[in-house]
């Protein structure tokens, strides 16, 4: 009776905090989806230039962001235990990263063309697509540190800002897409680049907000406005050593969807249009498995900082159950109501004829994407970053990408096209997820390699 009174009990604590992050998780997703639909409904070669943009946009914003993603468990870790002053000298430190690493992303998505010219991607598309970056550059280092800072509150526990803020940013993100890619309200009408101009006006916006939130007197036991101090090399190299790993694990996997992306450009504007319609489909329902994973980094961490290391394996197994019974759901609704989501993004019956065959995909793989999404969240909260970082180089980079190149082009057998791509992602996917349950399953009996792995990414207060 005392087992399942705990059990039930580590449910409602989790799922307190997962439940905000899905709804902000899907609103943020929601952006995207905005910009598919109604650059979509402009024309399907603004839908393929945004399409391409984005291809591009995420796994450099995500590979950036992931890095400061450290920050997450270690402030909870620092929570459990107690010690709120060094909470705020990490967070100091993290809007360093932050600001050096917004500047960083911001310049290369300004000299991201040459690319699209290499692979010989549709010049108009191409064109659409390298302005929409160059506009969403503008708000890239507003973006990175609103990123550090409500990773602050996150890792507190604090996890109804970040809903609070994406459904704002959404809610805005809609008319101001209208107006700049339609030209309407006196605005000029820009196509698919005015949604990258709206999408830097709505960066900045959520910094505005989230500074607002961490202002507020329950932070003030951080004391992170305390005073501003200078870059401090030793907590930023202790940050990169749990946050490196991150954002190279985020970039592997967004980077092999991206890049699949890019290849299929050459197919022309109705193939990439209906790829992303199926990943855009596939992004919004793994948002909620993504969102138990963040919640168990929170969870797990906090757990840990408090001492109690190997009962967070229960935290691990709920999140992992969550996700599975989460994935189900969403492969359902994609099989019986596919034709109609299609239907939200393009009038174009070549784009919608494709689409509907690359969903049937996405109710094959949505399970492990899910899956491996939360139990790397679940790693996380362990500090756990190495190791599944190399599982996703070699899932995504060695089988996935290779595989998808050797069907969709035909170098041993008839070419199948985009077919043969997503063949690829599917089984990268899928061995990603077995390979991270594994490990997620190791080391959470192992209390020795818990504790060595907490120590990592910490530095002694001073």
């Amino acid at each position: 009776m005392r087992h399942l009174t705990s059990l039930h009990f580590e449910i409602r604590k989790l799922f307190h905090l997962a439940l905000p992050l899905m709804g902000a998780q899907l609103a943020q997703m929601g952006m995207g989806v905005t910009d598919t639909i109604m650059a979509g409904q402009y024309s399907a070669t603004d839908l393929a230039g945004v399409a391409l943009g984005s291809s591009v946009l995420w796994p450099v914003m995500l590979l950036f962001m992931g890095c400061i993603q450290a920050v997450t468990p270690t402030v909870s870790q620092l929570n459990g235990a107690k010690n709120y002053a060094e909470i705020g000298e990490v967070i100091r430190q993290g809007l360093w990263m932050a600001l050096i690493g917004g500047l960083a992303a911001a310049a290369l998505l300004n000299v991201i063309g040459p690319i699209y010219t290499l692979l010989e991607v549709e010049p108009e598309s191409a064109r659409i697509s390298v302005n929409y970056l160059k506009m969403c550059a503008l708000g890239i280092p507003a973006l990175m540190c609103f990123f550090a800072l409500r990773f602050l509150a996150d890792g507190m526990g604090f996890t109804r800002p970040a809903l609070l803020i994406a459904v704002s940013a959404l809610l805005l993100k809609i008319p101001l897409n209208y107006a700049l890619i339609y030209g309407a309200f006196g605005f000029p009408e820009m196509g698919g680049v005015g949604c990258g101009v709206a999408q830097a006006i709505i960066m900045w916006l959520q910094l505005i907000l989230v500074i607002f939130v961490v202002t507020r007197p329950r932070f003030r036991k951080t004391q992170w406005l305390r005073s501003i101090t200078p870059p401090d090399w030793q907590r930023i190299r202790a940050l990169l050593i749990v946050g490196l790993p991150i954002g190279a694990t985020i970039f592997a996997e967004m980077g092999l969807f991206a890049f699949t992306t890019l290849l299929l450009g050459r197919y022309g504007p109705e193939v990439v249009a209906a790829h992303n319609i199926s990943m855009n489909i596939n992004a919004v329902l793994f948002m909620p498995p993504m969102a138990l994973g963040m919640a168990a980094t929170i969870r797990i961490g906090y757990r840990i900082g408090e001492g109690e290391a190997l009962a967070a394996r229960s935290t691990a197994a709920i999140a992992i159950a969550g996700s599975i019974l989460l994935a189900l759901i969403g492969a359902l609704l994609i099989f019986n109501f596919r034709e109609t989501l299609i239907s939200l993004y393009t009038v174009d019956e070549a784009v919608i004829s494709l689409a509907r065959q690359l969903l049937l995909f996405v109710v094959f793989f949505l399970l492990f994407d899910a899956t491996q999404s939360t139990a790397i969240g679940t790693l996380r909260g362990y500090k756990d970053t190495q190791v599944p970082m190399r599982i996703a180089l070699i899932s995504y980079w060695v089988i996935g990408l290779p595989l998808g190149c050797a069907l969709g082009f035909g170098w041993f057998m008839p070419a199948l096209k985009v077919y043969g791509f997503w063949y690829g992602l599917a089984a990268g996917v899928g061995t990603a997820s077995i390979l991270l349950c594994v490990r997620l399953f190791r080391l959470s009996g192992n209390l020795n390699l818990i504790n060595q792995l907490s120590a990592a990414g910490t530095v002694s207060s001073r």
